[in-house]
Protein backbone atom coordinates (compact mmCIF):
# COMPACT_ATOMS: atom_id res chain seq x y z
CA UNK A 1 0.00 0.00 0.00
CA UNK A 2 1.35 3.48 -1.22
CA UNK A 3 1.86 5.94 1.67
CA UNK A 4 1.97 10.03 1.68
CA UNK A 5 3.60 11.93 3.93
CA UNK A 6 3.30 16.04 3.56
CA UNK A 7 5.36 18.08 5.16
CA UNK A 8 5.52 21.83 5.22
CA UNK A 9 7.15 24.60 6.70
CA UNK A 10 4.34 27.47 7.29
CA UNK A 11 5.28 31.35 7.62
CA UNK A 12 2.21 32.75 9.47
CA UNK A 13 1.37 32.88 13.25
CA UNK A 14 3.55 30.61 15.66
CA UNK A 15 5.48 28.86 12.90
CA UNK A 16 7.62 31.56 11.75
CA UNK A 17 7.74 34.64 9.07
CA UNK A 18 9.89 33.60 5.98
CA UNK A 19 10.92 30.64 3.17
CA UNK A 20 7.38 28.65 3.52
CA UNK A 21 7.87 25.07 1.21
CA UNK A 22 6.35 22.16 1.03
CA UNK A 23 7.14 18.46 0.30
CA UNK A 24 5.79 14.99 -1.00
CA UNK A 25 6.99 11.74 0.78
CA UNK A 26 5.91 8.63 -1.07
CA UNK A 27 6.44 5.50 0.89
CA UNK A 28 9.15 7.49 2.75
CA UNK A 29 11.26 8.50 -0.36
CA UNK A 30 11.46 12.21 -1.05
CA UNK A 31 9.14 12.87 -4.39
CA UNK A 32 8.85 16.71 -4.77
CA UNK A 33 9.38 19.63 -3.08
CA UNK A 34 9.15 23.21 -3.95
CA UNK A 35 9.62 26.79 -2.29
CA UNK A 36 6.53 28.99 -2.08
CA UNK A 37 8.23 31.99 -3.58
CA UNK A 38 8.88 30.30 -6.91
CA UNK A 39 4.97 30.11 -7.11
CA UNK A 40 4.09 33.40 -5.42
CA UNK A 41 6.79 35.19 -6.83
CA UNK A 42 7.67 37.31 -3.52
CA UNK A 43 10.92 37.23 -2.49
CA UNK A 44 10.87 34.41 0.61
CA UNK A 45 7.20 34.62 0.67
CA UNK A 46 7.39 36.67 4.31
CA UNK A 47 4.03 35.74 6.54
CA UNK A 48 2.43 33.26 3.78
CA UNK A 49 0.65 30.33 3.79
CA UNK A 50 2.37 27.55 1.05
CA UNK A 51 -1.18 27.12 -0.47
CA UNK A 52 0.74 27.29 -3.80
CA UNK A 53 3.68 24.51 -2.50
CA UNK A 54 1.16 22.15 -1.28
CA UNK A 55 -1.20 22.17 -4.29
CA UNK A 56 2.26 21.78 -6.57
CA UNK A 57 2.98 18.69 -4.03
CA UNK A 58 -0.41 17.21 -4.54
CA UNK A 59 -0.79 18.07 -7.96
CA UNK A 60 2.68 15.76 -9.12
CA UNK A 61 0.90 12.83 -8.03
CA UNK A 62 -2.51 13.57 -8.46
CA UNK A 63 -3.89 13.25 -5.31
CA UNK A 64 -6.11 15.24 -3.32
CA UNK A 65 -5.72 16.48 0.38
CA UNK A 66 -7.85 13.74 2.09
CA UNK A 67 -5.72 11.01 0.43
CA UNK A 68 -2.52 11.76 2.30
CA UNK A 69 -1.98 9.67 5.58
CA UNK A 70 -0.62 11.96 7.36
CA UNK A 71 0.99 16.32 7.65
CA UNK A 72 4.39 17.30 9.31
CA UNK A 73 5.35 20.72 10.58
CA UNK A 74 8.58 21.35 11.36
CA UNK A 75 7.81 23.06 13.92
CA UNK A 76 6.06 22.77 18.01
CA UNK A 77 4.65 25.64 19.45
CA UNK A 78 4.64 24.26 22.47
CA UNK A 79 8.10 24.84 23.18
CA UNK A 80 8.02 28.25 23.13
CA UNK A 81 6.98 28.10 27.01
CA UNK A 82 10.90 27.10 27.15
CA UNK A 83 11.75 30.68 27.11
CA UNK A 84 9.09 32.57 28.71
CA UNK A 85 11.00 34.43 30.96
CA UNK A 86 12.91 35.86 27.85
CA UNK A 87 9.51 37.21 26.25
CA UNK A 88 8.09 38.73 29.89
CA UNK A 89 10.96 40.59 29.40
CA UNK A 90 10.84 41.65 26.23
CA UNK A 91 7.32 42.89 27.08
CA UNK A 92 7.95 44.62 30.03
CA UNK A 93 10.69 46.73 27.84
CA UNK A 94 8.34 48.40 26.25
CA UNK A 95 7.84 52.27 26.86
CA UNK A 96 4.76 53.45 29.04
CA UNK A 97 2.09 51.36 31.06
CA UNK A 98 -0.51 50.38 28.47
CA UNK A 99 2.00 49.15 25.87
CA UNK A 100 3.72 46.81 28.55
CA UNK A 101 -0.23 45.74 28.94
CA UNK A 102 -0.90 44.88 25.52
CA UNK A 103 2.36 43.43 24.93
CA UNK A 104 2.04 40.88 28.19
CA UNK A 105 -2.00 40.66 26.74
CA UNK A 106 -0.21 39.17 23.41
CA UNK A 107 2.22 37.18 25.50
CA UNK A 108 0.13 35.07 27.00
CA UNK A 109 -2.51 34.60 24.18
CA UNK A 110 0.08 33.45 21.80
CA UNK A 111 1.30 31.02 24.92
CA UNK A 112 -1.63 29.32 25.58
CA UNK A 113 -2.44 28.99 21.88
CA UNK A 114 0.60 27.34 21.51
CA UNK A 115 -0.07 25.24 24.62
CA UNK A 116 -3.49 24.20 23.85
CA UNK A 117 -4.50 24.58 20.15
CA UNK A 118 -0.44 24.96 18.45
CA UNK A 119 -2.42 23.65 14.96
CA UNK A 120 -5.66 25.43 14.74
CA UNK A 121 -4.79 28.08 12.26
CA UNK A 122 -2.98 25.52 10.31
CA UNK A 123 -6.35 23.35 10.13
CA UNK A 124 -8.56 26.07 9.08
CA UNK A 125 -5.84 27.14 5.94
CA UNK A 126 -5.63 23.30 4.40
CA UNK A 127 -9.57 23.03 4.86
CA UNK A 128 -9.96 25.70 2.62
CA UNK A 129 -7.92 22.87 -0.03
CA UNK A 130 -9.49 20.11 1.29
CA UNK A 131 -11.46 17.91 3.36
CA UNK A 132 -10.54 15.81 5.32
CA UNK A 133 -7.47 17.25 6.75
CA UNK A 134 -5.16 15.01 7.51
CA UNK A 135 -3.66 13.98 11.33
CA UNK A 136 -1.32 16.94 11.67
CA UNK A 137 1.86 15.98 13.72
CA UNK A 138 4.81 18.79 14.64
CA UNK A 139 8.43 18.30 15.37
CA UNK A 140 10.89 20.31 16.78
CA UNK A 141 12.36 23.30 14.37
CA UNK A 142 16.45 22.31 15.11
CA UNK A 143 15.55 18.46 15.29
CA UNK A 144 13.97 19.09 11.44
CA UNK A 145 17.30 21.24 10.42
CA UNK A 146 19.52 18.44 11.54
CA UNK A 147 17.65 15.42 9.91
CA UNK A 148 17.97 17.57 6.87
CA UNK A 149 21.56 17.70 7.06
CA UNK A 150 22.08 14.13 8.59
CA UNK A 151 19.95 11.82 7.14
CA UNK A 152 20.85 12.65 3.25
CA UNK A 153 24.71 13.06 4.17
CA UNK A 154 25.81 9.75 3.96
CA UNK A 155 27.45 9.60 6.94
CA UNK A 156 27.43 6.61 9.61
CA UNK A 157 28.34 9.26 12.19
CA UNK A 158 28.92 12.89 12.35
CA UNK A 159 28.38 16.02 14.61
CA UNK A 160 25.62 17.95 13.62
CA UNK A 161 25.88 22.20 13.86
CA UNK A 162 22.44 23.43 13.26
CA UNK A 163 22.39 27.25 13.47
CA UNK A 164 20.00 29.72 12.93
CA UNK A 165 18.46 33.11 14.30
CA UNK A 166 15.85 31.01 16.50
CA UNK A 167 13.83 27.93 16.44
CA UNK A 168 10.97 27.67 18.77
CA UNK A 169 13.62 28.79 21.85
CA UNK A 170 16.89 26.95 20.53
CA UNK A 171 19.47 29.37 18.38
CA UNK A 172 22.40 26.82 17.50
CA UNK A 173 22.18 23.00 18.44
CA UNK A 174 25.05 20.67 18.74
CA UNK A 175 24.01 16.78 17.70
CA UNK A 176 25.16 13.63 17.53
CA UNK A 177 23.99 11.37 14.70
CA UNK A 178 24.50 8.08 13.93
CA UNK A 179 22.85 4.92 12.57
CA UNK A 180 20.01 5.19 15.57
CA UNK A 181 19.48 8.75 14.95
CA UNK A 182 19.90 12.34 16.42
CA UNK A 183 20.90 13.46 20.50
CA UNK A 184 20.76 16.57 21.40
CA UNK A 185 24.14 17.65 22.92
CA UNK A 186 24.04 20.96 23.43
CA UNK A 187 21.48 24.06 23.49
CA UNK A 188 22.28 27.63 22.52
CA UNK A 189 18.74 29.09 23.34
CA UNK A 190 17.64 32.58 22.64
CA UNK A 191 18.44 35.48 22.17
CA UNK A 192 21.94 33.83 21.89
CA UNK A 193 21.70 33.62 18.15
CA UNK A 194 24.81 33.66 15.53
CA UNK A 195 22.06 34.44 13.01
CA UNK A 196 20.92 37.53 14.86
CA UNK A 197 24.38 38.44 15.42
CA UNK A 198 25.26 38.28 11.56
CA UNK A 199 21.60 39.86 10.99
CA UNK A 200 22.32 42.89 12.98
CA UNK A 201 25.25 43.37 11.01
CA UNK A 202 24.01 42.86 7.81
CA UNK A 203 20.89 45.96 8.73
CA UNK A 204 23.44 48.25 10.14
CA UNK A 205 25.15 47.87 6.48
CA UNK A 206 21.87 48.58 4.80
CA UNK A 207 20.65 45.43 3.80
CA UNK A 208 17.52 43.12 5.42
CA UNK A 209 18.02 40.36 7.63
CA UNK A 210 16.78 36.90 6.36
CA UNK A 211 17.78 38.51 2.75
CA UNK A 212 21.30 40.44 2.77
CA UNK A 213 23.33 38.15 4.87
CA UNK A 214 25.07 36.40 1.71
CA UNK A 215 25.94 40.27 0.47
CA UNK A 216 27.63 40.93 3.59
CA UNK A 217 29.52 37.48 3.20
CA UNK A 218 30.40 38.72 -0.21
CA UNK A 219 31.62 41.87 0.76
CA UNK A 220 33.53 40.78 3.69
CA UNK A 221 36.75 40.19 1.55
CA UNK A 222 36.82 43.41 0.32
CA UNK A 223 37.59 44.49 3.80
CA UNK A 224 40.78 44.10 5.94
CA UNK A 225 42.18 43.77 9.36
CA UNK A 226 40.60 46.63 11.44
CA UNK A 227 41.92 46.78 15.21
CA UNK A 228 39.66 49.28 16.18
CA UNK A 229 36.42 47.61 14.67
CA UNK A 230 37.56 44.21 16.15
CA UNK A 231 38.56 45.64 19.87
CA UNK A 232 34.42 47.25 19.63
CA UNK A 233 32.91 43.93 18.38
CA UNK A 234 34.64 41.62 20.86
CA UNK A 235 33.82 44.21 23.75
CA UNK A 236 30.09 43.16 22.43
CA UNK A 237 30.30 39.76 21.94
CA UNK A 238 31.76 36.56 23.11
CA UNK A 239 33.46 34.20 20.64
CA UNK A 240 34.17 30.57 20.65
CA UNK A 241 32.53 27.62 21.54
CA UNK A 242 31.12 29.47 24.53
CA UNK A 243 30.16 32.03 22.77
CA UNK A 244 27.66 34.74 23.97
CA UNK A 245 26.20 37.67 21.70
CA UNK A 246 22.98 38.73 23.69
CA UNK A 247 24.76 42.09 24.13
CA UNK A 248 23.66 42.40 20.07
CA UNK A 249 20.48 40.34 20.08
CA UNK A 250 18.43 40.70 23.15
CA UNK A 251 15.06 40.66 21.71
CA UNK A 252 13.61 39.52 18.60
CA UNK A 253 14.52 41.19 15.87
CA UNK A 254 17.92 43.74 14.75
CA UNK A 255 16.66 46.82 16.29
CA UNK A 256 18.14 46.64 19.50
CA UNK A 257 21.29 45.14 17.69
CA UNK A 258 21.55 48.05 15.08
CA UNK A 259 21.03 50.81 17.78
CA UNK A 260 23.44 48.72 19.98
CA UNK A 261 26.24 49.19 17.14
CA UNK A 262 25.57 53.03 16.42
CA UNK A 263 26.26 53.89 19.90
CA UNK A 264 29.39 51.22 20.14
CA UNK A 265 30.67 52.21 16.40
CA UNK A 266 29.85 55.79 16.63
CA UNK A 267 28.64 56.16 13.49
CA UNK A 268 24.93 55.97 11.61
CA UNK A 269 23.65 52.56 10.17
CA UNK A 270 24.47 53.12 6.37
CA UNK A 271 21.40 54.42 4.57
CA UNK A 272 22.72 53.87 1.12
CA UNK A 273 22.73 49.62 0.85
CA UNK A 274 25.34 48.80 -1.96
CA UNK A 275 27.54 51.58 -1.37
CA UNK A 276 30.27 50.68 1.22
CA UNK A 277 33.26 52.70 2.28
CA UNK A 278 36.19 50.90 3.22
CA UNK A 279 35.28 51.23 6.84
CA UNK A 280 32.21 49.58 6.66
CA UNK A 281 33.98 47.08 4.05
CA UNK A 282 36.33 46.47 7.25
CA UNK A 283 33.34 45.89 9.17
CA UNK A 284 32.17 43.14 7.06
CA UNK A 285 35.28 41.45 7.13
CA UNK A 286 35.71 41.54 11.38
CA UNK A 287 31.83 40.56 11.38
CA UNK A 288 32.39 37.69 8.83
CA UNK A 289 35.85 36.67 10.70
CA UNK A 290 34.32 36.23 14.29
CA UNK A 291 31.19 34.01 12.65
CA UNK A 292 33.55 31.93 11.40
CA UNK A 293 35.76 32.00 14.91
CA UNK A 294 32.87 30.79 16.53
CA UNK A 295 31.23 28.41 14.32
CA UNK A 296 34.45 26.63 13.70
CA UNK A 297 35.36 26.42 17.25
CA UNK A 298 32.26 24.70 18.03
CA UNK A 299 32.73 22.08 15.75
CA UNK A 300 36.12 21.24 16.46
CA UNK A 301 35.39 21.24 20.22
CA UNK A 302 32.67 18.51 19.85
CA UNK A 303 34.53 17.25 17.01
CA UNK A 304 36.96 16.07 19.78
CA UNK A 305 35.15 15.36 22.96
CA UNK A 306 33.03 12.48 20.60
CA UNK A 307 35.68 11.59 18.38
CA UNK A 308 34.06 12.15 15.32
CA UNK A 309 35.65 13.89 12.29
CA UNK A 310 32.36 13.85 10.07
CA UNK A 311 30.34 17.42 10.35
CA UNK A 312 27.04 18.38 9.07
CA UNK A 313 25.79 21.94 9.04
CA UNK A 314 22.17 23.00 8.55
CA UNK A 315 19.92 26.43 9.15
CA UNK A 316 19.97 29.76 7.49
CA UNK A 317 23.36 30.22 8.82
CA UNK A 318 25.17 27.55 6.95
CA UNK A 319 24.63 29.20 4.00
CA UNK A 320 27.38 31.32 4.36
CA UNK A 321 29.55 29.18 2.27
CA UNK A 322 33.19 31.10 3.41
CA UNK A 323 32.43 29.73 6.92
CA UNK A 324 31.36 26.24 5.82
CA UNK A 325 35.42 26.32 3.91
CA UNK A 326 36.59 26.91 7.32
CA UNK A 327 34.99 24.19 8.69
CA UNK A 328 35.66 21.99 6.00
CA UNK A 329 40.03 23.00 6.26
CA UNK A 330 40.26 22.33 10.19
CA UNK A 331 42.63 19.77 10.86
CA UNK A 332 39.82 17.49 12.79
CA UNK A 333 37.43 17.82 10.31
CA UNK A 334 37.36 15.03 7.72
CA UNK A 335 33.97 15.29 5.72
CA UNK A 336 31.72 18.49 5.38
CA UNK A 337 28.08 18.21 4.36
CA UNK A 338 25.95 21.03 3.67
CA UNK A 339 22.29 20.61 3.10
CA UNK A 340 22.06 22.47 -0.01
CA UNK A 341 18.49 24.20 0.94
CA UNK A 342 19.87 25.12 4.57
CA UNK A 343 17.33 27.50 5.31
CA UNK A 344 14.09 27.40 6.50
CA UNK A 345 12.74 25.83 2.93
CA UNK A 346 14.39 23.07 4.31
CA UNK A 347 12.59 22.40 7.28
CA UNK A 348 10.07 20.56 5.11
CA UNK A 349 12.60 17.89 3.57
CA UNK A 350 14.06 17.39 7.40
CA UNK A 351 10.49 17.03 8.69
CA UNK A 352 9.88 13.88 6.39
CA UNK A 353 13.07 12.45 6.96
CA UNK A 354 13.29 13.20 11.01
CA UNK A 355 11.11 9.76 11.90
CA UNK A 356 13.29 7.09 9.17
CA UNK A 357 16.02 5.81 10.27
CA UNK A 358 18.90 7.66 8.94
CA UNK A 359 20.47 4.33 7.00
CA UNK A 360 17.25 4.15 5.38
CA UNK A 361 17.46 7.84 3.63
CA UNK A 362 18.86 8.18 0.14
CA UNK A 363 22.11 9.91 0.13
CA UNK A 364 21.43 13.50 -1.36
CA UNK A 365 21.95 13.33 -4.87
CA UNK A 366 20.22 15.79 -6.28
CA UNK A 367 17.76 19.30 -5.20
CA UNK A 368 16.05 19.37 -8.87
CA UNK A 369 12.44 18.30 -6.74
CA UNK A 370 10.27 20.78 -8.64
CA UNK A 371 7.90 20.73 -11.79
CA UNK A 372 9.26 20.56 -15.42
CA UNK A 373 7.97 21.28 -18.70
CA UNK A 374 7.59 19.50 -21.75
CA UNK A 375 9.08 20.06 -25.07
CA UNK A 376 5.66 20.22 -26.64
CA UNK A 377 4.03 22.34 -23.88
CA UNK A 378 6.68 24.83 -24.64
CA UNK A 379 6.56 25.01 -28.51
CA UNK A 380 2.61 25.26 -27.89
CA UNK A 381 3.42 28.31 -25.50
CA UNK A 382 6.12 29.85 -28.21
CA UNK A 383 3.75 29.20 -31.08
CA UNK A 384 0.22 30.56 -29.50
CA UNK A 385 2.33 34.18 -29.03
CA UNK A 386 3.82 33.71 -32.05
CA UNK A 387 7.59 33.98 -30.71
CA UNK A 388 10.23 32.53 -33.41
CA UNK A 389 12.44 29.57 -32.19
CA UNK A 390 15.13 26.82 -33.36
CA UNK A 391 15.12 23.45 -32.71
CA UNK A 392 19.49 22.55 -33.02
CA UNK A 393 20.08 18.88 -33.00
CA UNK A 394 22.12 19.11 -30.56
CA UNK A 395 21.11 21.86 -28.11
CA UNK A 396 23.97 21.70 -25.63
CA UNK A 397 27.01 21.67 -28.19
CA UNK A 398 24.77 24.79 -29.81
CA UNK A 399 24.38 26.73 -26.47
CA UNK A 400 28.31 25.86 -25.57
CA UNK A 401 29.21 27.86 -29.03
CA UNK A 402 26.92 30.81 -28.67
CA UNK A 403 28.49 30.61 -24.99
CA UNK A 404 32.20 30.92 -26.10
CA UNK A 405 31.30 33.67 -28.79
CA UNK A 406 30.35 35.79 -25.92
CA UNK A 407 26.72 35.44 -25.93
CA UNK A 408 24.85 35.30 -22.26
CA UNK A 409 22.64 32.24 -22.20
CA UNK A 410 19.28 31.45 -20.25
CA UNK A 411 19.19 28.01 -19.65
CA UNK A 412 15.76 25.96 -18.42
CA UNK A 413 15.93 22.58 -18.21
CA UNK A 414 14.22 19.49 -16.78
CA UNK A 415 13.21 19.85 -12.63
CA UNK A 416 13.06 22.88 -11.06
CA UNK A 417 15.77 23.34 -8.16
CA UNK A 418 15.07 24.13 -4.16
CA UNK A 419 17.33 26.06 -2.48
CA UNK A 420 19.08 28.95 -3.19
CA UNK A 421 21.42 28.28 -5.71
CA UNK A 422 20.60 27.91 -10.01
CA UNK A 423 22.50 24.30 -10.58
CA UNK A 424 21.82 23.95 -13.88
CA UNK A 425 18.11 23.78 -14.28
CA UNK A 426 16.80 27.86 -14.13
CA UNK A 427 20.61 29.38 -14.82
CA UNK A 428 22.05 32.06 -16.50
CA UNK A 429 24.80 31.40 -18.36
CA UNK A 430 28.21 33.54 -19.44
CA UNK A 431 31.60 32.90 -20.37
CA UNK A 432 34.01 32.77 -17.48
CA UNK A 433 37.25 33.53 -18.82
CA UNK A 434 36.66 37.71 -18.83
CA UNK A 435 35.73 39.83 -16.35
CA UNK A 436 33.69 41.21 -18.95
CA UNK A 437 31.15 38.43 -18.61
CA UNK A 438 30.45 39.05 -14.99
CA UNK A 439 30.47 43.28 -15.50
CA UNK A 440 27.73 42.35 -18.45
CA UNK A 441 25.77 40.17 -16.29
CA UNK A 442 25.65 42.54 -13.10
CA UNK A 443 25.18 45.69 -14.78
CA UNK A 444 22.57 44.54 -17.67
CA UNK A 445 21.24 41.02 -16.46
CA UNK A 446 21.08 41.17 -12.81
CA UNK A 447 21.17 44.78 -12.31
CA UNK A 448 22.30 44.05 -9.13
CA UNK A 449 26.13 45.71 -7.30
CA UNK A 450 28.56 45.64 -9.49
CA UNK A 451 31.29 44.48 -6.75
CA UNK A 452 29.43 41.26 -6.29
CA UNK A 453 30.74 37.85 -7.43
CA UNK A 454 29.63 34.97 -9.54
CA UNK A 455 29.84 31.43 -9.24
CA UNK A 456 31.25 28.66 -11.96
CA UNK A 457 29.81 25.37 -12.92
CA UNK A 458 32.68 22.92 -13.73
CA UNK A 459 32.99 19.38 -14.53
CA UNK A 460 34.05 17.40 -11.42
CA UNK A 461 36.91 15.62 -13.35
CA UNK A 462 38.28 18.95 -13.43
CA UNK A 463 37.77 20.64 -9.83
CA UNK A 464 41.35 19.59 -8.70
CA UNK A 465 43.18 21.28 -11.96
CA UNK A 466 41.22 24.34 -11.09
CA UNK A 467 40.62 24.54 -7.16
CA UNK A 468 43.01 24.28 -4.13
CA UNK A 469 42.11 20.83 -1.65
CA UNK A 470 39.32 20.35 -4.58
CA UNK A 471 36.29 17.99 -2.97
CA UNK A 472 32.99 17.41 -5.09
CA UNK A 473 31.19 20.25 -4.52
CA UNK A 474 27.71 19.76 -6.20
CA UNK A 475 25.48 22.43 -4.49
CA UNK A 476 27.41 25.92 -4.82
CA UNK A 477 27.67 25.95 -0.38
CA UNK A 478 31.32 25.48 -0.19
CA UNK A 479 34.53 27.97 -1.02
CA UNK A 480 37.85 26.98 -2.39
CA UNK A 481 40.73 29.33 -3.43
CA UNK A 482 41.51 29.05 -7.25
CA UNK A 483 45.09 27.39 -8.30
CA UNK A 484 47.45 30.57 -9.43
CA UNK A 485 47.61 28.87 -12.90
CA UNK A 486 44.23 28.47 -13.84
CA UNK A 487 43.28 31.97 -12.25
CA UNK A 488 42.90 33.71 -15.70
CA UNK A 489 40.77 30.92 -17.55
CA UNK A 490 37.97 31.72 -14.65
CA UNK A 491 38.33 35.45 -14.39
CA UNK A 492 34.84 36.00 -14.44
CA UNK A 493 34.10 33.69 -11.61
CA UNK A 494 36.53 34.56 -8.87
CA UNK A 495 35.51 37.05 -6.04
CA UNK A 496 37.87 40.35 -7.26
CA UNK A 497 39.33 40.65 -3.71
CA UNK A 498 40.53 37.42 -2.86
CA UNK A 499 40.52 34.86 -6.00
CA UNK A 500 38.29 32.77 -4.00
CA UNK A 501 35.14 30.80 -5.65
CA UNK A 502 31.69 29.15 -4.58
CA UNK A 503 31.75 26.42 -7.06
CA UNK A 504 29.40 23.73 -8.34
CA UNK A 505 30.83 20.70 -9.80
CA UNK A 506 28.93 18.83 -12.31
CA UNK A 507 29.13 14.98 -13.27
CA UNK A 508 27.56 13.25 -16.30
CA UNK A 509 25.22 10.92 -13.95
CA UNK A 510 23.92 13.88 -12.23
CA UNK A 511 23.24 16.23 -14.94
CA UNK A 512 23.75 14.74 -18.07
CA UNK A 513 22.53 17.38 -20.54
CA UNK A 514 24.31 20.06 -18.05
CA UNK A 515 27.29 18.01 -18.43
CA UNK A 516 27.22 17.50 -22.18
CA UNK A 517 27.47 21.52 -22.30
CA UNK A 518 29.83 22.21 -20.09
CA UNK A 519 31.96 19.14 -22.10
CA UNK A 520 31.35 20.95 -25.79
CA UNK A 521 32.29 24.31 -23.80
CA UNK A 522 35.59 22.87 -23.06
CA UNK A 523 35.85 21.50 -26.28
CA UNK A 524 35.71 24.46 -28.00
CA UNK A 525 37.46 26.52 -25.46
CA UNK A 526 39.79 24.53 -23.56
CA UNK A 527 38.03 25.56 -20.62
CA UNK A 528 35.70 23.12 -18.53
CA UNK A 529 33.79 25.87 -16.71
CA UNK A 530 30.88 28.32 -17.48
CA UNK A 531 30.01 31.34 -15.16
CA UNK A 532 26.52 29.95 -13.58
CA UNK A 533 23.93 32.32 -11.78
CA UNK A 534 20.60 31.90 -10.64
CA UNK A 535 18.04 32.61 -13.88
CA UNK A 536 16.17 35.78 -12.03
CA UNK A 537 16.28 38.94 -12.09
CA UNK A 538 17.63 41.36 -8.94
CA UNK A 539 14.93 40.85 -5.72
CA UNK A 540 13.01 38.15 -7.52
CA UNK A 541 12.68 34.30 -6.83
CA UNK A 542 14.26 31.99 -9.59
CA UNK A 543 12.15 31.51 -12.72
CA UNK A 544 9.79 28.19 -12.24
CA UNK A 545 8.03 28.46 -15.76
CA UNK A 546 8.69 28.91 -19.26
CA UNK A 547 6.75 32.06 -19.24
CA UNK A 548 8.50 33.33 -16.58
CA UNK A 549 11.68 32.53 -18.07
CA UNK A 550 10.48 34.72 -21.67
CA UNK A 551 9.50 37.43 -19.31
CA UNK A 552 12.96 37.94 -18.30
CA UNK A 553 14.52 37.06 -21.27
CA UNK A 554 12.97 39.88 -22.42
CA UNK A 555 13.33 42.10 -20.32
CA UNK A 556 16.97 41.59 -19.05
CA UNK A 557 20.21 41.56 -21.42
CA UNK A 558 19.81 38.04 -22.17
CA UNK A 559 21.11 37.00 -25.69
CA UNK A 560 19.90 33.31 -26.07
CA UNK A 561 17.10 31.88 -24.37
CA UNK A 562 17.42 27.70 -24.50
CA UNK A 563 13.96 26.26 -22.67
CA UNK A 564 14.76 22.47 -23.17
CA UNK A 565 15.45 21.58 -26.92
CA UNK A 566 14.28 25.12 -28.25
CA UNK A 567 16.26 28.17 -28.23
CA UNK A 568 15.09 31.74 -29.04
CA UNK A 569 17.33 34.70 -30.03
CA UNK A 570 17.28 38.22 -29.82
CA UNK A 571 17.54 39.40 -33.56
CA UNK A 572 20.02 42.13 -32.50
CA UNK A 573 22.92 39.33 -31.26
CA UNK A 574 21.45 36.35 -33.02
CA UNK A 575 24.57 35.21 -35.13
CA UNK A 576 25.44 33.99 -38.05
CA UNK A 577 26.11 30.10 -37.86
CA UNK A 578 30.00 29.41 -38.59
CA UNK A 579 31.04 26.93 -40.74
CA UNK A 580 32.16 24.83 -37.65
CA UNK A 581 28.44 25.45 -36.13
CA UNK A 582 26.42 24.08 -38.90
CA UNK A 583 25.58 21.07 -37.35
CA UNK A 584 24.26 23.13 -34.36
CA UNK A 585 22.08 26.13 -36.71
CA UNK A 586 19.17 27.13 -35.93
CA UNK A 587 16.44 25.85 -38.38
CA UNK A 588 13.59 27.56 -39.45
CA UNK A 589 10.64 26.69 -37.33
Amino acid sequence: MTTHVLAFKPAIGLYGQHDPSAALFENGDLVFGIEEERLSRTKHATNTFPERAIRACLDHRRLELGDLDRIVLPYDPRLRAEILPHYLRDALRQPGALSKLSALERTAVTQLQARFRPASEIKSRLAEIGTPVPPIETRPHHACHAASAFHPSGFDEAIVLTVDAKGEYDSTVVWYGDGDGLRRIRTYEHPNSLGLFFAAVTEYLGYRMFNGEGKVMGLAPYGRENPEIERTLRRLVTTGVDYDVTDLTEGWGTGRGVRRLERALGRPRNDAPGEFDQWQKDLAYVAQKLLEETVVDVAETYAGRLGVGNVALAGGVALNCKMNARVRESPVVDQVFVQPVAHDAGLALGAGWLDRRPADVPEMETVSLGPEFAVEEIRRLLETNKIPYGEPGDVARYAAERLAEGALVGWFQGRLEMGPRALGNRSILADPRSVDSRDRVNRFVKHREEWRPFAPSMLESAAEEYLEGAVPSPYMIDAFRARDDRKDDVAAVLHPADDTTRPQTVRADQNPRYHRLISEFERITGVPVVLNTSFNDHAEPIVATPTEALKDFYGMGLDVLVLEDLVIEKAATAREPTPDAKRAALPEN
